[in-house]
């Protein structure tokens, strides 16, 4: 079919032509999925308050458990109701005399 190496040359830049274009669509496409989704991103309400978080302290070592009503971010790492209840429990970790999770969680000493 291709006699001569310009042919074939010619034939495989064209090819490598085509290509490209292709994988500039292809980028485009992608661009405009990752744009569809930062969008539905931000329009997603942000996510609940947990009920139960875990106040850390020096070293990260568990300090105390604390209900929703105690939450501060700055200073707390969100947890299940499982994950207090285990920290509460067999963990060690006191709770909060403010909030008292003990009592909302229904422990007993």
């Amino acid at each position: 079919m291709f006699d001569s190496p310009e042919e074939r040359l010619k034939a495989l830049r064209f090819l490598r032509n085509v290509q490209v274009r292709h994988l500039d669509q292809t980028d485009r496409w992608i661009a405009d999925e990752e744009r569809r989704a930062a969008e539905q991103a931000r329009r997603r309400p942000p996510p609940p308050p947990p009920d139960w978080a875990l106040e850390r302290g020096k070293r990260a070592l568990p300090v105390l458990v604390h209900t929703a009503q105690c939450w501060e971010p700055f200073f707390m790492q969100a947890i299940t109701r499982e994950q207090a209840l285990e920290a509460l429990t067999r963990g060690g970790v006191p709770p909060c005399a403010r909030c008292e999770p003990d009592k909302a969680l229904g422990v007993l000493d």
